[in-house]
This record gives C-alpha cells, structure tokens and sequence, in this order.
C-alpha cells in the first residue's frame, strides 16, 4: 500500500498541470519583483536629475557672483522654454543670452528689468535679486509628487509577493 501511494504521488508530480501552476505563480513575484525594482531606479534617476538642476542653479549663481555685472535688460520675448532680454555691458556691447535669463518668473515682453550678469560670460545673467532658492520649491514638489506616487505603488508591488 506504501508503494501504492509512492506512485500516485509521483504521478501526480509529474503531471503538466503542477508544472504549469509552478512556473506561472513563480513567474508572477519575479515579474512584481522586477516591476518594483525599476520603479526605484526610476525614482532614483529622476531624484538625479533633479540634484543636477540645482547644483547648475547653484554653480550658476555663483559664476555672476564671481564676476558679478550689473545692467537693465529689455524682455524680448516670453515662452515657455525661455525668457530672451537684450542688455548692453559697459563696454557698449549689446548681449542677447541664447538660454535666456534666469528664474525669469512674473516677466512680460517690452518690460525693463534690472539683471545680474558674469562679465567674463554674459551669456550667464539673472534676474537681480533672485537666486538658485527659487529653484527649491518647483523641484522639491515635483520629487515629493514622484515619490509620493512610486513608493505606495512599490509597497504594494512587494506585499503582494
């Protein structure tokens, strides 16, 4: 009798249904695995890139602070890329920055502005008086907001393992 069951439980081991069962309930928590990981790396680049756009706000800053000029700029234009200003140095040079100026926030065409400037680039120039602390706010929120939505979804990838 001991052998009778021997043999159906082998029989039933080796069935296609069991094998079948066990490589789709295996596939699924590595498959949620895999999914959950990702969402980190992607959580984790995206925090990058956002520590990258400070610390250029940062080392921009401190460019026209090195060499800092002081001028009234023109606000040519207005999008969404960008903000263009024409300024002129006090060489009578007239500068028109390619990137526009920065933390332009609140600036209208045909507006004059006063504007700081690196002497040695004056493609460099902002806004006087604002600083890389304006870019605090927008790339904080928009982090908070990332994580806020990754790490539940992430929780609720790897409970369900």
């Amino acid at each position: 009798m001991d052998s009778w069951l021997r043999s159906g439980a082998q029989a039933a081991l080796d069935s296609s249904v069991v094998v079948d069962d066990a490589v789709r309930t295996s596939a699924r928590p590595k498959a949620r695995l895999l999914v959950s990981r990702s969402l980190l790396v992607f959580g984790a680049v995206v925090t990058l890139i956002g520590v990258i756009l400070l610390a250029a706000c940062w080392r921009d800053d401190l460019m026209i602070e090195k060499r800092l000029g002081k001028a009234t700029a023109e606000v040519v234009s207005v999008s969404f890329q960008r903000t263009v200003v024409r300024f002129a140095t006090p060489d009578g040079a007239v500068h028109s920055p390619s990137q526009g100026v920065l933390y332009p926030e609140g600036l209208e065409p045909g507006q004059l502005v006063r504007i700081e400037y690196d002497t040695a680039d004056p493609e460099v120039a902002r806004v006087a008086g604002r600083t890389a602390v304006l870019a605090l706010l927008p790339i904080g929120t928009f982090l908070l907001a990332v994580w806020a939505g990754l790490l539940p979804l992430v929780w609720w990838l790897r409970r369900r393992l």
